[in-house]
């Protein structure tokens, strides 16, 4: 990131959630590296902890909150606490969600789906619905939520995973929509298949599991949670000013 990038973001906030591990956890980095205060919120208080360490290690603007994204009163808690702390909010990452178990449609208990579809799709609007006001008093900003490549394609075994993210995109896309002429710019990323620690359960751990998972990316890799991690804070950046309402990113597994 250039000098004059690195300008843009001094004196700006970000707001990351599902910022204890993998992909939450290196936006939340990024933003710090790039100059920005940054709120990390997370449903665990020790790994959300860790992030705001090595945030602060690196002589970064942090505060951690508890945040569970299904309640709309500690989404609320958490947004209060952010503008308590650092008095604004500019950018948002909406990224907390969970994986689900490979289980054909009809093999899917109804409490198991309420919960997939609950944190991955309810969660990011419960956080647009009460960060947008945020944006919208302090003259505009930027969101970026996580759908997944099962955002744009079916995935065998994945029905309540599948819907759960095609919601967010279609989320997404209304959402652009209805405040694109208050600079405020929605926008979502499709991570593909990404080493990360959800990745690890997906696969088994196992290294057959990995090799499956890698033949489904044209680009012949897994991608890394800091190449989502940039892609998100460009998005929030003046650079990607034209940008809006789009979903990318994926290594090339929905081309």
């Amino acid at each position: 990131m250039t000098t004059n990038q690195n300008e843009f973001y001094k004196g700006k906030v970000a707001f990351v959630t599902g910022a204890g591990s993998g992909i939450g956890r290196a936006t939340a980095l990024t933003f710090a590296n790039a100059g920005a205060s940054v709120a990390v919120a997370d449903i665990s208080e020790e790994s959300n902890r860790e992030t705001a360490q090595l945030i602060e290690e690196q002589g970064g603007r942090v505060v951690a909150v508890k945040c569970d994204v299904t309640k709309a009163e500690e989404v609320k808690m958490a947004l209060d606490r952010t503008i308590k702390e650092f008095g604004r909010l500019d950018f948002a990452f909406n990224n907390a969600g969970i994986e689900q178990r490979n289980a054909a449609v009809a093999d899917f208990e109804e409490e198991e789906w309420e919960r997939i579809v609950d944190i991955n799709l309810r969660g990011i609007f419960l956080c647009m619905k009460y960060e947008i006001p945020l944006l919208l008093k302090q003259g505009g900003g930027a969101i970026a939520n996580t759908s997944s490549g099962a955002g744009v394609i079916g995935i065998k075994g994945g029905a309540a995973y599948t819907a759960a993210k095609h919601g967010v995109i279609g989320l997404t896309k209304s959402a652009a929509l209805d405040y694109a002429a208050q600079n405020i710019r929605v926008n979502a990323v499709a991570p593909g298949y990404i080493d990360t620690s959800m990745m690890e359960r997906f696969t088994g751990g196992t290294a057959q599991g990995r090799e499956q998972v890698i033949a489904q990316e044209p680009i012949g890799r897994m991608g890394q949670p800091e190449e989502i991690a940039d892609a998100v804070v460009w998005l929030c950046s003046d650079a990607a000013a034209f940008v809006v309402g789009h979903a990318f990113i994926d290594g090339g597994q929905t081309v």
